[in-house]
This record gives structure tokens, sequence and C-alpha cells, in this order.
């Protein structure tokens, strides 16, 4: 697989020549070009790094503390953590940035550096392209032995980070022990199996059962939170009986639920649910990406607030909450970004508020969902080749629905009346994605169904 460059990070499969795979030259290149970038931007020598459990996490640690030290930088390392935990960190020690070491919700083979600002925020694109620059022009110079940085192992973030979310106003660890809910976690043999446990115990929650709980990176299935990969969850929440079943991807930026009965909540309803309970508590502004179901935008406007979208990736979700003074917002793929905690996307922030929206309710998980709209939101991506020209193809498509409501601000959004369907490339996997919305589940996959079919056709030309 190609080594893939974004403006947020550097992401690859292990092994291979450099160049082409997340390498070990490559992860020196890139990890001395965000060093340098940091120490031209800032005097503040000091750089947070966590990881997730993947098998080659160790190996990539140690590289990029060792080139980071050569740089005259000052480690702090967290170890096994999670990316909204690296991101707090970067903020509470007032870090010059940080560095999280995950491919996210890519399978076991990849991994990645994904770059954090001073905020503990993704670095912009404009920074994002400073620092492929640097890397191009191998624009760094290391530093004499008298000068090389210091390495410190600090455990305590896990502790600091449950803390922080315990004492969010609107997190009621009362209501949800006094609820006695009994919860089944798949943990992916990530550090999810560490922290989401962690978690449910500080808030009360006592009847927990972990599935996949070795932190190996060794997946025992496709780690990304979807309902064809969590099928195993799903009926050990039916077997036991319990009331909720909870899964995070590798890095635990990422949340879905299932309900009682074994049915999926669905990614795209947990922003939704969070949104609600905090809008009933908070009144305000929402934002969610292009991709993401208009269910968000329903559940705003019944509570008094205006709905925005912004395109897709956590870095433009932020600085359009931003600029909206979003009280909550996230993607649709379960990320959920409350302000009032950190500009991230943060699954244990989402899990807290949704046991205390549910405890709350009086309601079951399956009655929860259904009094949210429904919508059904189709799926779909096409591997390209690296000789395809994406924006040619989009182009023609443009053209084909050109008397349709188009949006081009990421990618292309097509409207068709009630329905939508949102085309983009990916930055993080050499496909093109496909989504498609509407209140019927046969038009939704209809709708992208023949938009894919128009790909194949520009591709075959």
């Amino acid at each position: 697989m190609p080594l893939i460059k974004s403006i947020s990070g550097i992401r690859g499969t292990i092994g291979g020549t450099p160049g082409t795979a997340f390498t070990p030259f490559d992860i020196v290149r890139y990890t001395a070009a965000f060093g340098s970038w940091l120490k031209k931007k800032s005097d503040n020598n000091k750089v947070i790094i966590g990881r997730d459990g993947r098998i080659s996490g160790p190996v990539v640690q140690h590289l990029v503390i060792g080139t980071l030290n050569s740089l005259g930088l000052n480690v702090t390392d967290l170890d096994l953590s999670t990316t909204p935990t690296v991101e707090i960190a970067v903020q509470k020690e007032a870090a010059a940035g940080g560095i999280i070491l995950t491919a996210s919700h890519n399978p076991k083979e990849w991994n990645a550096l994904k770059l954090l600002n001073s905020d503990g925020e993704f670095i912009s694109g404009e920074y994002g392209k400073e620092v492929l620059a640097i890397a191009e022009k191998e624009d760094f110079s290391f530093v004499d032995v008298s000068r090389l940085g210091s390495h410190t192992i600090d455990n305590s973030y896990l502790q600091k980070h449950i803390d922080l979310i315990l004492k969010h106003p609107l997190v009621d660890a009362e209501a949800i022990r006094k609820k006695n809910f009994s919860v089944v976690v798949d943990a992916i043999n990530s550090t999810g199996a560490i922290f989401v446990p962690a978690l449910l115990k500080a808030l009360g929650v006592e009847k927990i059962k972990t599935l996949n709980a070795e932190v190996t990176g060794k997946f025992q299935h496709n780690p990304e939170p979807l309902p064809e990969n969590l099928t195993g969850l799903s009926n050990e929440v039916l077997q036991i009986k319990a009331d909720v079943g909870i899964a995070v991807d590798p890095d635990v930026d990422r949340l879905c639920f299932v309900c009682e009965d074994g049915s999926m909540f669905g990614e795209e309803y947990t922003l939704v649910a969070v949104a609600d309970y905090v809008l009933s508590n908070k009144k305000g502004n929402t934002v969610s990406n292009l991709s993401s179901t208009r269910a968000l935008k329903d559940i705003t406007e019944k509570h008094g607030g205006q709905y925005f979208f912004s395109p897709v990736g956590e870095v433009n979700v932020v600085k359009k909450m931003r600029e909206v003074n979003a009280v909550i917002g996230g993607e649709g793929n379960g990320g959920i970004i409350d302000p009032q905690l950190h500009y991230g996307r943060d699954a244990l922030i989402g899990i807290a508020l949704f046991l205390s929206h549910l405890a709350h309710s009086q309601k079951s998980v399956l009655a929860l969902r259904q009094q949210y709209p429904n919508y059904f939101i189709s799926k779909n991506k096409i591997e390209i080749d690296k000789d395809i020209a994406v924006n040619k193809i989009l182009k023609r498509i443009r053209e084909k629905y050109k008397n349709n409501p188009l949006n081009t601000e990421d990618g292309l959004r097509i409207e068709f009346d009630s329905n939508w369907v949102h085309l983009r490339s990916s930055n993080t996997e050499p496909i093109i994605r496909i989504y498609a919305e509407s209140q019927n589940e046969t038009t939704a996959q209809n709708i992208a169904k023949r938009i894919m079919e128009d790909i194949r056709e520009y591709m075959k030309n």
C-alpha cells in the first residue's frame, strides 16, 4: 500500500521500501520534519506522544522518541493511550505539540503519525503543508550530544482524563450508578481495553464485560466500528441480557452503541443522541460534516439552535464549531466533540454523556433510539488506482447532475429533494467514499449504487 501524506499526518502499512510504505526511514523523516517545524514555531521544546495498541506501536514509538530527542526536543511519553488523552495532555502540559501513533480504524498492518499543535488539536492545512515541505527538502538539523532531548514516561493521564470527565457539568455519575447498567465493551485489542472499563467503573458501572480485552494489536475483527464488524458484540449483549453494548476504535476517538436487543443504535446516531442531551441542558448551535446524517439538524432545530455543516475532517469540524460557537459537534462516524472538555473527538466523554442521557431518560437504549428521526445512510467506497484523476471523475459527475443543488466545498455533495449523496476522496486510503442518505433504506442504497455505476463508467474511460 502507498504511503499516504496528508496535512494532518503520515499513514501507511508497515514494511516495504522507503517512500512507498510506513518504513523506519519515513517515520524518522516525517517525525524530524514535524519536530523541526515545532522548533521554528516556538522556543518550547516539550512534545507529548502516545500510542494505541498496534503490533508495530513499540517500534514506531522508539523511532519517534529517538528522532525528537535528536532534535533537542524533550518527550513526555504517555505510552499506551488514546487520541483524546494525548490531545488533553498537550494542553495541560503546555507543550509545543504532540504526536499520536495510531492509524485509527485501519487494520493492524497500518500505523501513522497524527500531528497536534500547541492547543492539542490537529494541525491546520496550512501548517500541514509546511511540515510536508520540510520533509520534502529534508530541511532539518540534529543537535550535538550535549543538547540531546530527554524522555519521560507519564502514566498519570488515564486518571486525569477520567477526572476531567467526572467534573463535566452534564456528566451525572450518580444517576448512572443508580441505574446499575450492565455493559458489554468491544475494545478491539487496543487501548480501549484499558480506558473504557476504567471510565465505566469511575461512573459507577459495576457489571462490565470486555471483549477483545488483551492489548495485543492483533485485532480480532476489522477494527472499524461498523455493524458488519460488531456481530460478536451484538451476540454477547443478547446472550447476557446486557443493557447496552459499547464499541470503540483502536485509538478511542470513535464510538457506537448496541441496543439491548442486539440491534445497532447506529454510529450516525451517537452524535445525535449526545447532542439531544447536551442541547436539552445547554442551548446553542451544532456542527457535523457533509457526510453526516441530517437527523442532527432536526434535533438542533427542535431545541431552538442552528445547525451548520463543515468539510469532512476533525480539524474542519473544530474550525466551524469555533466560528459558530457550537456547544456540541462531531462527525457521523461516531466522533463526539464537546468543547466543554476539549476540541477533539473523544469516545470517553461520549460514553459518559450518553449514559447520563440514558439514565435521565428512564428508557432502554432501543426506546431512546426510536425517538429520533429515522434516516438511512448507505456508506460505500471504491478503490482507485494511483493514476486515476479523482477530480476529473467528480467533474464529470458534477456535469451530469448540474441541475441538482450541488456543494463542492469538500468533494461533491448532490441533493435529491430530501435525499443527498456525498462523494469525496479519502485522506487516509486510496479510495472514493460514497455516502447517500434517505428516509428509505432502499432509496439510499439505490442512489449510492447509481453514483457508483457512474464512477466505474468514468474510471473505464
